[in-house]
């Protein structure tokens, strides 16, 4: 179904030819979404003498599976969910598109938060093969976790493109200081396993949930810590969190979704705030590269470069304060 999906996206040759002297937004070139919105009362007319109906450049979309590729690679290397590398690509690549300033942060996380159906997917089946996922934590922590999520896009709906760019800002750029300053550190040993009443579970579950919607991530980030500290095996508590990105991505592609209803100014192929074409593009190549990067796990020195990828986290993250920034207008344009 991705594949067609892709394929339904893609130009024909001569209509790729017509779209560069037009304007397709690569190298500098007027982006696809200001072209196909500046006269929305003509676009059905234009489109057929321009391209088919739902398509988009191919240097766009090359681009994107390029991204799918580096952060499922990186994620599965790494064992940390891709989306904080996602959320600020997708905001860099959406604002040279000339999407809507307004709704591109919202797109970004939410069509991030949805690739997390596909890896996620890929993620748990292996854990569970190995019988690694504890399957009584999954239940009560993702039930509270759909809740979450789907609350959380709501929420996010109704914030501005700026607030949500700070709130991933900060949020990422203290994870990536936490990993650089642990990144040294030997694993402790486990303290005895202590569960929470499953009403608890519950409840820490949609708080995971409600900041994995804000930041577009798959909830690791949270869910290893909470399991490692209750006391369960740090090889159980990977496990888990692998299997709870699903039920993350569910409750937020579903509360995204109908966030996007109210939203207007949003380019096409999109199905609320998710942008198809970028989710199956990144879905697709980050499936197929993140057991690459999980195999070469055991063989390199995996220390050294979490460190650079939380400084690269670093970076990302100020990036996305920046955007905040200006688009609050705290700073002259």
């Amino acid at each position: 179904m991705g594949a067609q999906c892709l394929a339904q996206t893609l130009p024909k040759c001569g209509d790729l030819a017509h779209l560069s002297q037009q304007g397709s937004g690569i190298n500098g070139r007027q982006g696809l979404g200001r072209h196909l919105m500046a006269h929305p009362d003509d676009r059905a007319a234009s489109l057929p003498h321009l391209i088919p109906p739902n398509a988009m450049p191919w240097p766009f979309l090359l681009e994107l599976m390029v991204l799918g590729s580096f952060t499922g690679f990186m994620a599965g290397l790494l064992g940390i969910g891709g989306g904080m590398l996602l959320v600020p690509f997708l905001t860099m690549m959406f604002t040279r598109e000339h999407f809507d300033a307004n709704l591109i942060v919202h797109m970004a996380i939410a069509t991030s938060l949805t690739t997390i159906l596909f890896t996620s997917a890929s993620s748990m089946r292996a854990h569970h093969r190995r019988g690694a996922v504890r399957w009584g934590i999954v239940v009560w922590l993702g039930a509270g976790a759909v809740i979450g999520t789907f609350i959380g896009a709501q929420f996010a709906g109704l914030l501005k493109s700026g607030w949500l760019a700070m709130f991933f800002a900060v949020f990422v750029g203290l994870s990536a200081l936490r990993m650089l300053l642990r990144s040294g550190r030997a694993h402790t040993a486990d303290a005895p396993e202590s569960l929470p009443p499953k009403a608890a579970l519950i409840g820490a579950g949609s708080l995971i949930g409600f900041v994995s919607s804000l930041v577009g991530a798959g909830g690791g980030f949270l869910t290893i810590p909470f399991l490692s500290w209750r006391g369960v095996n740090m090889r159980n508590a990977v496990a888990t969190s692998a299997a709870m990105g699903f039920p993350i991505a569910a409750g937020g592609l579903v509360g995204y979704v109908l966030a996007g209803q109210r939203a207007s100014g949003l380019p096409p192929d999109s199905l609320g705030f998710v942008y198809l074409p970028a989710l199956f593009a990144c879905a697709a190549t980050s499936v197929l590269m993140a057991p690459v990067g999980a195999s070469l796990a055991h063989r390199l020195h995996v220390q050294v470069l979490r460190r650079v990828f939380a400084v690269l986290l670093l970076a990302l993250a100020s990036y996305m304060l920046w955007k905040g920034v200006h688009a609050l207008n705290w700073v002259a344009k």
